[in-house]
């Protein structure tokens, strides 16, 4: 069992009126550098909390981007589900059902419509998995968007690593007859205050932006095959297959018999191929830590009570005009960053390694997992 002290950072959002906390979860490798193993423990007791509440029923899972995204795609694992992540990306063919996350700083999001036709009359249930429910009102925003669009679905949930919601919110999930499950229970009531307590910025932000123009010769490019699209509707098992295939390609090319210490980053969305893949190399007995660039700007704290110290600001590698961040990276052995974008931009590129030298890494494999190529160089 874990309680809230295991799991629960307050930190303190950068330039957002909306909301100025976040809910930082110590365990979950997006923001704070994790072992992959212990991210994954966390999320499979939330899976034995699912799986017992609806054993024998077919769940659609809907992992929430970009924070949840791992998790969804473990739960959907241990429930052999079917999966989908939220997006903000764009997804080639594809009708999106749009919602809004009103207090983040990136507030568009979709799901792909496409398959859900199809899946939703092999479903029981509609899970949706968050990393920490607040208030609610993004989750219920899209039950009601889904119920209109999709009225023959009866069953509707929610879990989460983290639920703050007071007894308005939980009243209005039980009206709506919304199922909600989670590890933890917490009341965020004291959290605005205790991000006011913080300054707003005595950390160290690293505004890079690919101080160095062109490609280091140094960082290996590597393009692996048979990706499979979260975006879309997939089964998990079959998702999963896919990122234990190309984690074994890597495994396979890539020599790191005298590394002891092995970072493998994800990026944005794309993170539970990366935590798989770190697992794979923490049973191969390696030092591993797993956390990913993210869209969320927030401040920094020089006090080791707070859990955020560095930021590096990047140029997406999705999107070179967007800005992404990095925080607390350390000095590794070995960098492997796994990225599904379909092209990555050179600013996206040389920003991230710039924020890796930064901290004296200069053993850097960047991996793009796309549909076609199998393990190759990649000449682009």
């Amino acid at each position: 069992m874990y309680k809230e002290s295991d799991i629960v950072a307050v930190a303190k959002r950068k330039n957002n009126k909306k909301r100025n906390y976040l809910v930082v979860n110590r365990l979950q490798g997006k923001h704070i550098p994790v072992s992959p193993k212990s991210a994954f423990d966390m999320f499979g007791e939330l899976a034995d909390v699912v799986k017992k509440k609806y054993e024998g029923q077919m769940l659609l899972v809907i992992g929430f981007a970009e924070t949840a995204t791992a998790i969804g795609a473990h739960v959907a694992r241990e429930t052999d589900s079917y999966y989908i992540q939220t997006t903000r990306e764009e997804v080639e063919g594809a009708e999106y059902i749009y919602f809004s996350e009103s207090h983040s700083h990136a507030t568009e999001q979709r799901l792909v419509k496409n398959d859900l036709d199809k899946v939703l009359k092999k479903i029981d249930k509609i899970l949706f998995v968050e990393d920490e429910v607040t208030t609610g009102n993004t989750i219920m925003n899209i039950v009601n968007m889904l119920k209109k669009l999709y009225p023959e679905v009866q069953g509707y949930a929610v879990t989460s690593i983290i639920n703050g919601m007071d007894a308005e919110a939980l009243k209005r999930y039980e009206d709506a007859d919304i199922d909600i499950s989670y590890l933890v229970k917490t009341d965020n009531n004291a959290y605005s205050e205790i991000a006011d307590k913080y300054p707003d910025e005595t950390g160290i932000e690293a505004p890079l932006f690919g101080r160095n123009e062109g490609k280091y010769a140094f960082v290996r490019r590597i393009i692996a095959g048979g990706y499979i699209n979260p975006r879309n509707v997939c089964r998990a098992s079959d998702y999963v297959k896919a990122c234990d295939d190309v984690a074994q390609k890597i495994c396979e090319n890539i020599n790191m018999d005298d590394d002891k210490s092995i970072l493998v980053m994800g990026t944005e969305e794309c993170m539970y191929p990366a935590m798989y893949l770190g697992c794979m190399l923490e049973d191969a007995g390696h030092m591993v830590r797993t956390h990913s660039t993210t869209r969320s700007p927030i401040t920094v704290y020089d006090d080791e009570d707070y859990p955020l110290h560095e930021r590096y600001l990047l140029h997406g590698m999705y999107d070179k005009d967007r800005e992404t961040f990095i925080y607390d990276i350390a000095e590794y052995d070995r960098v492997i960053v796994l990225t599904d974008s379909e092209k990555i931009p050179e600013k996206g590129e040389d920003s991230l390694v710039d924020a890796l030298i930064e901290n004296d890494n200069k053993n850097i494999s960047i991996i793009r997992w796309n549909e076609v190529a199998d393990i190759d160089e990649d000449q682009l």
